[in-house]
């Protein structure tokens, strides 16, 4: 079967497959800084999500519909087999529910930066960033995503960095967005989280405001032999911002299995 998803294959054509999925309302680029870290040993395939960057467009969407679409591409560019996965932020999310819907597509599965679930208000509180965005348009939540995104000081230093970022965010098609935020809140894989089987690890910015760390800890507690890294000095894209500590937390990931 072949994937509808847009991608890019990086590194070395002999190594394991690796899987990175990108956060929300961003694409494939959001790994340009983590890269180099991994390619050596690595197939590294970097994909645009559905409704992000050149896959297709949507306006309705799910979490657990990401996955499916993931699988298939893992099915494309892994013959059949498996392939390491690492998502960051939505991606984690994906990647949760990746490895919980297709276990044999998953060989090893890194967290980065996420939840496997926003709580209670989460339907509300997604409602609402899609709602302001629909109305007033995606340049108004520049502000609010670059101040999650980042620390103030990497936002000082590296200037370049965050707006190429907000180039894409506010590139979205504004329905896929939409529907992408509704995904957000509405997903709970809470439940499954104990049945995941490929060796994992989750690590996630001490500076998170977006996923904190007590959500990593939840994930942690619950996938079976989960590893968990908190990574000081950083906030929510912890892969942008401090790759080389990133890529060193998920060694297991990378080498395992």
């Amino acid at each position: 079967m072949s994937s509808g998803l847009a991608y890019t294959t990086h590194g070395n054509p002999d190594g394991t497959p690796l899987v990175l999925l990108h956060s929300l309302a961003l694409d494939h680029s959001v790994w340009d800084r983590f890269l180099p870290f991994v390619v050596d040993a690595h197939t590294v395939v970097t994909c645009d999500l559905p409704g992000h960057g050149q896959s297709p467009l949507r306006d309705e969407l799910s979490i657990e519909g990401m996955a499916d679409e993931v699988a298939e591409l893992i099915e494309q560019v892994a013959d059949g087999a498996s392939a390491r996965v690492v998502g960051m932020s939505m991606g984690g999310c994906v990647a949760l529910a990746l490895a919980q819907r297709h276990p044999s597509r998953v060989r090893a599965l890194g967290l980065v930066d996420t939840t496997a679930w926003y709580g209670p208000d989460a339907p509300q509180t997604w409602e609402g960033r899609a709602v302001k965005a629909r109305d007033e348009g995606l340049g108004s939540l520049a502000g609010f995503q670059l101040d999650r995104w980042f620390t103030r000081s990497f936002r000082s230093e590296h200037p370049k960095v965050g707006e190429a970022l907000l180039d894409v965010f506010r590139a979205n098609d504004l329905d896929s967005y939409v529907a992408s935020c509704r995904a957000m809140g509405a997903f709970d894989l809470r439940p499954g989280l104990k049945d995941i089987s490929a060796p994992t690890v989750v690590a996630v910015g001490e500076q998170d405001m977006a996923t904190p760390p007590d959500f990593a800890r939840v994930i942690a507690a619950e996938v079976p032999g989960a590893e968990l890294h908190v990574l000081a000095g950083c906030a929510h894209l912890s892969a942008v911002e401090r790759p080389h500590d990133v890529a060193t937390a998920l060694g297991r990931v990378l080498t395992q299995g």
